[in-house]
């Protein structure tokens, strides 16, 4: 059986030729290859850090499985699509608004959980049946939608949690990270909210030595003096350890609150294989829904452990596009270095130790972004907002996914945000696509029309983060 771990060296194994690319089964010379898996590691560690500690949970563990999830990946894919799966940024409204429904981190695991499981039923049922039900089910219209009210309904928690801890930290980070998506190029552009992050950690610093103590809110809530940046915990922690694992609880309301996060996900393996298909020059056709299943079973896995969910990252579609080197070598090796650093304690204090003014100031950059994704969608589909069919679901389940609208229908089982908002675009745009009248009902475009484009090769250094796909 080929599980696509052989790999024939390109050329000298230096560097590829003016012009040609290294395939998904070629490889450079092994040192080369585990320096790019070093930089695929590196991309994916801006939004594979904050995720996890968004979500409250361990972010050793997000790595350590984020590793494995890949592994997974490459061998149900064959080696046929390179990829790295990072720690899933759409879920961070949901574990918001499950915490504060009073879940703990075994009910976010819990619904995230069953999230993974219909996320590979559905990958089976493409596998079966082909492309064209998810078309059928989730045109861009509704897809958009709901990855924008997933991505807006994340404001309250930068305003409300993370800004108010250090306003003028939050201030300063968030012009400099985006000053680093907009003006920086190639590689850099892709880590650029790891650069924030390390801006963040500076300023904090500095700001501690010249300034004091800060007298705000801390990550708790309480309004105390504190330090903006508290590294104690760092010092403690063992340099090689295991993570802290544990298992998932499972309660209806926090999976109903989770389950539309399967459409973004849906979304966003095909937009990666889509990519990844014209980039290689390889029709991937036949490989999404083996993708689609394969994230479902590596959140499955991640998440019966206490880790968070996974998906495909952009960030690293944009280093191929960047090297011109496809080899799943590189990812293999990205693979293991992420499994030794979910062995160092001491990695994950320190990601553990981010200052809540430095996330405020990424998160509203982070967030925005997540919910202009919808946009986008809508944008490359040329989808028609004038026409009622798709305005009024849009907009009805988008103001209340945002603003948090609830439906009680008894008192132990209410729908409101994300889920109330979700169900309300699905449902009304097929329920008012059955009564229009003809000349409303266009085509809609499939849906791998519909995510975000991803340069040629040769584009790659004059693209923007903001432009391409988000986990």
């Amino acid at each position: 059986m080929d599980l696509g771990v052989r790999w024939k060296l390109h050329g000298d194994g230096r560097t590829p030729a003016p012009g040609a690319v290294v395939r998904p089964d070629e490889r450079l010379s092994w040192p080369r290859t585990f320096g790019l898996g070093a930089q695929h590691v590196v991309a994916m560690f801006g939004a594979s850090f904050v995720a996890p500690v968004l979500m409250g949970l361990d972010p050793n563990l997000a790595i350590m499985m984020s590793g494995v999830a890949t592994v997974i990946f490459l061998l149900a894919t064959r080696g046929r699509v390179p990829s790295y799966l990072g720690c899933s940024l759409s879920f961070v409204g949901v574990a918001a608004v499950i915490r504060a429904q009073g879940g703990t981190s075994a009910t976010v695991t819990g619904a995230v959980f069953v999230v993974g499981v219909v996320l590979f039923l559905v990958g089976v049922a493409v596998q079966r049946f082909g492309a064209r039900i998810i078309h059928a089910a989730m045109p861009p219209i509704v897809t958009g939608a709901v990855v924008m009210l997933i991505g807006f309904n994340l404001a309250p928690v930068t305003a409300a949690t993370y800004w108010p801890q250090d306003q003028w930290t939050a201030l300063l980070v968030m012009a400099f990270t985006g000053l680093a998506v907009v003006c920086l190029r190639g590689f850099f552009s892709r880590v650029a909210i790891f650069l924030g992050l390390v801006f963040g950690y500076g300023i904090s610093w500095a700001f501690d030595r010249i300034f004091g103590r800060i007298h705000s809110m801390s990550a708790s809530g309480e309004v105390t003096d504190h330090w903006r940046l508290n590294l104690s915990g760092v010092g403690k922690a063992d340099w090689v350890g295991l993570p802290s694992f544990h298992g998932p609880s499972f309660q209806w309301s926090a999976i109903l609150v989770a389950l539309p996060v399967v459409i973004a996900l849906v979304a966003e393996n095909a937009g990666h294989v889509k990519a990844v298909g014209e980039m290689t020059g390889d029709s991937l056709d036949d490989k999404l829904g083996t993708a689609i299943s394969a994230d479902g079973v590596a959140s499955m896995l991640s998440t019966a452990v206490g880790g968070p969910p996974n998906t495909t990252y952009s960030e690293n579609i944009g280093v191929m596009a960047a090297t011109r080197v496809y080899s799943t070598a590189a990812y293999w090796a990205a693979a293991g270095f992420a499994l030794l650093f979910g062995l160092c304690p001491k990695f994950g204090a320190i990601v553990a130790a981010i200052p809540g003014g430095v996330l405020g100031g990424i998160t509203v950059i982070l967030y925005g972004m997540i919910g202009l994704l919808g946009a986008q969608i809508w944008l490359n589909s040329g989808v028609d907002l004038r026409n009622p069919l798709n305005l009024v679901p849009a907009a009805a389940g988008i103001i209340i996914g945002v603003g948090g609208v609830t439906i009680k229908f008894t008192d132990n089982f209410t729908l409101s945000g994300i889920a109330l908002g979700t169900l309300v675009v699905i449902t009304g745009y097929h329920a008012l696509r059955l009564l229009a009248p003809a000349h409303l009902k266009t085509d809609q475009p499939l849906l791998d029309e519909g995510t975000s484009s991803y340069d040629s090769p040769g584009e790659a250094d004059t693209d923007q983060p903001g432009q391409r796909a988000k986990s």
